[in-house]
């Protein structure tokens, strides 16, 4: 997932650590000590000097850098003369950089490390920076210079100056600088409501999660885990407080991993109610169907408002799908193709569980990952505990999601132990490129712990910027289960998938080649920006890049021809349930934004909601939830997902036709990857991304024929 910053997703203001000298900003009221966070750092690429900074320093920092960033606009609306792109476009562009350089530092640990101290500063924080983007948006005066240029300046502008000037002036058309006082009054109204909200909802939603936790009382309950899980399972009841001695911890999604082992059904029931019902209000703490409706309800009218007819068709203008038809063309596309081979699918799996079971056996969801693995362990004779062994994190990360960089990108990874972080658990790299030249940093955070949300995601500590003389500090976060002191991290295919794919983010943002932080790295499409990242995913099967990285932890020896032939048709083994989670998930999501502000249903019938929306599009199946229910699916209510999850699908559709390109052309040559990297990767936003796809593939359209194919149906 590429995480979209919940600041500033209005505006994409500028990202970028500033280099500057101390200033007055850096004084602590009533104290001596200099601001760590408002001072140029004296670390290498300038990072984030976490050793001198204390949770205290966010706020006072933040509230330094909105003074300045207030300072600066100012300058731009009180400037006499004729407005020109130095004097209003790039002084705009300029005027964040501050604000920017601390809130990227905050913002990572409000999601990757969020103590008390953070969730304390983060309250106080989401208000000031509602309102500072509320007043730029609604500036008449900075708006009006802006417009004077893109009026007059823009058919005169070349490159990145021109995209820059465009993409300026519609992200403040979009944000309602066009509308009457009255509207503008309101808009303001309802991006202040909708932050607050979404601030309660990314509260609310891990308080939930972390409370729906299955207490187990002997480990015979637990049969069918291996040693390390129930050990596991073991060190998240003590820290969680040793209510029972064991304890299993809900993940983000909905269908939960573990369930693929555990032999007791009783307990398979619980572990999969606790999920589907976190947050719907089972327990009364947490419920957050009035979060959503009410979130739902303002996008609604903030749709309206700008002129559309809901708020899926304004949020989908600026992606390349362009409107509701064509994404519900695509999804309907795909479920006609994908119902029958899930219907089939699951009619497979209760036969089989049926055979030890009895014929009145009758399959339940929860059931399904666990005769499903059973089923695939008798056709292919494979389970993960036989293929963990050969995944060993710190391999996949260095012999395999390195190693595929250095051989198709020509890059080279130094891990930096000087460079200090925010977690022990952290690892910092220097990347350098095929000259030797150092291009980047990363940060990659792969453990979870109680003060991390769930899930994975890429950010950036700073963007890069040629005109801001800014190298891309990168980070990679995911919430693997850390083995016990000593011993090695072993984790699954999937999770093998997960490192491959949010270092493919890390790709985009590390070889990001711009002039203008605001173009760089990442800042594409919602629909483009996933594409990097699942292309990535295609190496981690091949051939020699599989057998660089898979390699038993204790022996060192490759994995074996056989199991290795096995574990890869395996992969392909049943994926109905997977692409018909994410179909449901994304048609949820679409089903709530298109609706009108007087359509949005009561908090009490949010639920009954749910069941429609995916009934009317042949997806109400018990055997294949959404990946997401609405109570649960943070990507939308508390992220910038909204009327976008589709995008992981549209997206993969890309990375599938990318994918063959490489395969046709040599996977591995470095010149293939110069191409990708020159015409895609180093563009961030320069340019239209259906542009950069075609000038890549040749193909004027993505083809969405490859997808059920590349998914093994």
């Amino acid at each position: 997932m590429m995480k979209l910053n919940k600041t500033f997703l209005t505006l994409g203001l500028a990202a970028a650590l500033l280099q500057m000298p101390a200033s007055s900003f850096a004084q602590n009221a009533g104290g001596s000590r200099q601001n760590p966070l408002l001072q140029k750092s004296s670390l290498p690429f300038g990072a984030p000097d976490f050793s001198k900074i204390q949770e205290s320093d966010y706020l006072p920092a933040i509230e330094a850098a909105i003074k300045d960033q207030r300072a600066n606009i100012q300058k731009i609306v009180s400037n006499k003369k004729k407005p020109t792109f130095q004097n209003t476009i790039l002084a705009y562009e300029n005027s964040g950089m501050l604000l920017e350089r601390v809130s990227n530092v905050f913002f990572g640990l409000t999601s990757a490390h969020k103590t008390p101290g953070i969730a304390e500063a983060q309250k106080k924080v989401m208000p000031l920076l509602t309102n500072l983007e509320n007043e730029i948006s609604f500036n008449q005066k900075l708006f009006e210079r802006i417009k004077y240029v893109y009026d007059n300046e823009y058919k005169k502008l070349k490159g990145e100056d021109k995209r820059l000037t465009e993409v300026i002036y519609k992200s403040f058309v979009r944000s309602g600088a066009l509308l009457s006082p009255e509207k503008m009054k309101r808009m303001k109204q309802i991006n202040s409501r909708i932050s607050d909200l979404q601030e309660q909802f990314g509260n609310l939603l891990p308080a939930a999660t972390n409370n729906a936790v299955v207490w187990v009382n002997s480990k015979e309950e637990l049969a069918g885990l291996s040693d390390a899980d129930i050990a596991q399972c073991k060190k998240d009841a003590e820290s969680r407080g040793n209510k029972a001695p064991y304890c299993i911890v809900i993940v983000n999604t909905t269908q939960q991993a573990i369930l693929t082992n555990l032999q007791n059904r009783e307990l398979r029931r619980k572990v999969y109610m606790a999920s589907i019902h976190r947050a719907d209000g089972t327990n009364p703490e947490f419920n957050t169907f009035p979060i959503v409706t009410e979130i739902a309800k303002l996008r609604a009218e903030k749709g309206q408002l700008m002129g559309y007819n809901n708020y899926a068709e304004y949020s989908l203008e600026k992606t390349m799908a362009k409107n509701t038809k064509n994404v519900n063309d695509f999804l309907q596309q795909l479920i006609k193709e994908y119902a029958p081979k899930a219907d089939a699918e699951t009619r497979d799996i209760e036969a089989y569980a049926q055979k030890t079971e009895g014929k009145d056996f009758k399959l339940q969801p929860y059931d399904r990952f666990y005769y499903s693995a059973k089923m695939k362990k008798e056709m292919l004779n494979i389970s993960d505990d036989e293929i963990k062994p050969y995944f060993n994190i710190d391999s996949v990360q260095v012999n395999g999601v390195f190693y595929a960089a250095h051989r198709v990108y020509g890059l080279n990874f130094k891990q930096r132990k000087d460079i200090p972080t925010y977690h022990p658990d952290m690892k910092v790299f220097e990347v350098s490129d095929k000259n030797g030249k150092p291009i980047a940093l990363f940060y990659s955070d792969y453990f979870r712990r109680p003060t991390k949300r769930g899930g994975a995601w890429m950010s950036a500590f700073a963007k890069q910027s040629d005109k801001w003389g800014q190298l891309p500090i990168i980070y990679n976060v995911c919430n693997n289960a850390k083995a016990p002191e000593g011993q090695p991290t072993l984790i699954t295919w999937d999770e093998v998938c997960t490192l491959f794919h949010e270092f493919g983010h890390a790709l985009h943002g590390m070889l990001s080649k711009c002039g203008y932080n605001t173009l760089s790295g990442t800042a594409v499409a919602r629909d483009f920006v996933e594409m990097p990242s699942q292309f990535n995913e295609s190496f981690a099967s091949i051939p020699e890049i599989f057998d660089h990285y898979a390699r038993h932890t204790q022996t060192g020896a490759a994995m074996p021809a056989d199991l290795k032939e096995r574990m890869l048709k395996s992969i392909n083994f049943q994926t109905a349930y997977s692409l018909g989670e994410n179909l449901a998930a994304t048609c949820l999501d679409l089903a709530w934004h298109e609706l009108t502000p007087d359509e949005i249903p009561s908090p009490y019938m949010a639920g009954a909601f749910e069941k429609e929306a995916l009934n009317n599009v042949g997806l109400l199946n018990s055997q294949i939830p959404p990946r997401y229910s609405t109570t649960y699916f943070n990507h939308v209510w508390g992220g910038g997902y909204a009327a976008g999850y589709y995008s992981y699908l549209w997206t993969e559709v890309l990375a599938v036709n990318v994918a063959d390109y490489f395969a046709k052309h040599g996977a591995l040559d470095p010149a293939v990857g110069q191409a990708f990297r020159d015409k895609v990767l180093s563009r961030g936003n320069t340019k239209d991304q259906m542009e950069m796809f075609t000038d890549f593939t040749g193909m004027k359209q993505p083809d969405a024929s490859g997808l059920l194919k590349a998914r093994g149906m």
